[in-house]
């Protein structure tokens, strides 16, 4: 028997992405112990017992997940795990740390213990679409089934009884006191319905269809579902109040739709018409034109007065400022002056205490994150598998964009959140099975490429 049989038959038995996912593991494990102890002996300058409460759970439950993975995909991808565990940590030690500053001030609203609770049921979620689910592609098989699903999650906000309405936005269910923004998994759902449709009509989008000045034009059944879904996030805007959700839904569509046909008019057409779409909104509903009003003038004496003006926008500017190029230090700044600052405003906060240079670590973890998700679509050869990892990974990017953009002044504010990052356990969850999916998909990928 020659090496070169011998080697493949161990490699197969000592999975190498799995070592080193357990080493990335170990050391994003004591990132985040270094993370919450600077925090504590920066703000109370002691070390409590809480330190264990914050930083186990997730520490526990990333092992679980990296066990869950030896034994049922064990060539998935060895950076994606980590990568979310490092981003859940960080997240999870600035919302301790903004706790601390509330508790300090007399304030009871706190949110670090609940994001514990939700980070452990997110992995959770995680783990049993890797244990349940053998293959993606079975997915296939409900892609109209996911259409409904998502559909019926977007619209449950808006049916009487459970749909509440928090901060000025219709995009929450609730029942006794539990909220969930049931939004978030409709985003899963959607991307799992894009890819199915695409995939069966991508010929008609490309190529049938009459010829006006050198481009072909899909016939009217084919360019249903594009008016559909740019209906649908309008209804979304006016309805629920929300230009994050409606952007990010219309975006994503337009990515998958360009990813399966390579033609650019897709694209451009999609854009006119959310632009068209968001520039009449922004005239005809206060609301809108509010969210356009405070990203254009956020320094108006009356607009940063107003309610619901720029006065966040312009506190969490205030603070990065203050952060500058290194930061004041996790524990060293003032990120509870911006309200919200452990949802919306996240990266504000994050940006005070470790600089510039720590958001431009932040980000790229997200583009390395997206940047594996792509990857695992150019290793499939089936076109359904491709666009379910390019959706997903789109799915984070776009949300990263928007976020971080409204808060820079880029684009307007949305009210989305920053994945893994911010509190709540909506986003949480979703974001955590998006990577479950990536990893299954990443199992197979890299089995067929062996094979």
């Amino acid at each position: 028997m020659t090496s070169a049989t011998v080697l493949p038959k161990i490699r197969r038995v000592v999975p190498r992405s799995r070592n080193i996912e357990a080493v990335l593991l170990l050391f994003v494990a004591g990132i985040n112990a270094f993370e919450l102890a600077q925090i504590q002996l920066s703000t109370i300058e002691i070390l409590r017992p809480d330190f264990w409460l914050y930083w186990l759970p997730l520490a526990f439950a990333s092992f679980v997940i990296h066990l869950i993975l030896r034994r049922r995909a064990s060539e998935a991808d060895s950076l994606i795990l980590p990568l979310g565990v490092f981003l859940n940590g960080l997240g999870l030690a600035e919302i301790y740390r903004l706790d601390l500053a509330k508790i300090a001030s007399g304030a009871t609203d706190l949110f670090a213990f609940k994001q514990v609770i939700w980070t452990v049921l997110a992995l959770a979620a995680t783990g049993a679409v890797i244990w349940f689910v053998k293959s993606h592609l079975v997915l296939r098989r409900y892609v109209f089934i996911a259409m409904v699903v998502g559909i019926a999650l977007l619209v449950s906000p808006m049916l009487p009884f459970i749909g509440r309405n928090i901060n000025g936005a219709q995009l929450w269910i609730g029942i006794g006191p539990l909220t969930f923004q049931p939004g978030e998994l409709a985003k899963i759902a959607l991307v799992v319905f894009f890819a199915g449709y695409l995939v069966t009509k991508r010929d008609s989008l490309a190529v049938v269809g009459r010829k006006i000045l050198g481009v072909h034009i899909p016939r009217a059944r084919e360019l249903g579902p594009i008016l559909a879904i740019w209906a649908l996030s309008l209804v979304v805007l006016v309805l629920q109040r929300d230009l994050g959700t409606s952007l990010l839904y219309f975006g994503l569509f337009l990515v998958m739709i360009y990813v399966a046909t390579g033609r650019a008019i897709y694209v451009v057409t999609g854009l006119s018409m959310f632009v068209a779409g968001a520039l009449v909104a922004s005239r005809v509903m206060t609301y809108v034109g509010d969210r356009f009003d405070a990203w254009l003038n956020p320094f108006d004496a009356e607009r940063y007065d107003a309610i619901g003006g720029s006065y966040q926008l312009v506190q969490g500017m205030f603070g990065l400022a203050h952060g500058g190029i290194f930061g004041t230090g996790l524990g060293g700044g003032l990120p509870q002056l911006v309200p919200l600052a452990e949802s919306d405003f996240i990266i504000t906060a994050l940006g005070e205490e470790l600089g510039m240079v720590g958001l431009f670590a932040i980000l790229a973890c997200y583009l390395l994150l997206v940047s594996r998700g792509m990857r695992i679509a150019f290793t499939h050869q089936d076109d359904f598998s491709k666009l379910l990892a390019v959706g997903f990974s789109f799915v984070i990017a776009l949300q990263c964009f928007i976020v971080i953009g409204g808060v820079t002044r880029v684009v307007p504010l949305t009210g989305l959140t920053t994945p893994m990052l911010a509190a709540g356990g909506s986003s949480l969850i979703a974001n955590w099975i998006i990577i479950g999916l990536l990893l299954r998909i990443s199992d197979s990928g890299n089995k067929r490429g062996d094979a």
